[in-house]
């Protein structure tokens, strides 16, 4: 193994330690039947959602599962073509 597969592993490793510790923080999501019913969206929470704290893990558990599969591929392309 090359240098840059060892580092690529331990990237991607990293990663999927992070994807699974941001998985299992978020909240889950139970609106019931409120979503059916039409629940009103003129709430505060609506108006600032990207701001709140489960906004926020969704947007690092979507760039660290992007980073993830990124890292996946180049690692399989660096091993199979023997970079």
């Amino acid at each position: 193994m090359t240098t840059l597969n060892i580092v690529l592993c331990i990237v991607d490793i990293i990663l999927a330690i992070a994807i699974i510790v941001l998985f299992l923080v978020q909240e889950g999501n139970d609106r019931g039947i409120g979503v059916v019913a039409g629940g009103s969206s003129d709430s505060y929470y609506n108006k600032a959602k990207g701001r709140t704290m489960e906004e926020q893990l969704k947007k690092a558990t979507v760039i660290c599962c992007v980073l993830f599969a990124i890292v996946s591929v180049v690692l399989y392309l660096s091993i199979a073509k023997a970079w």
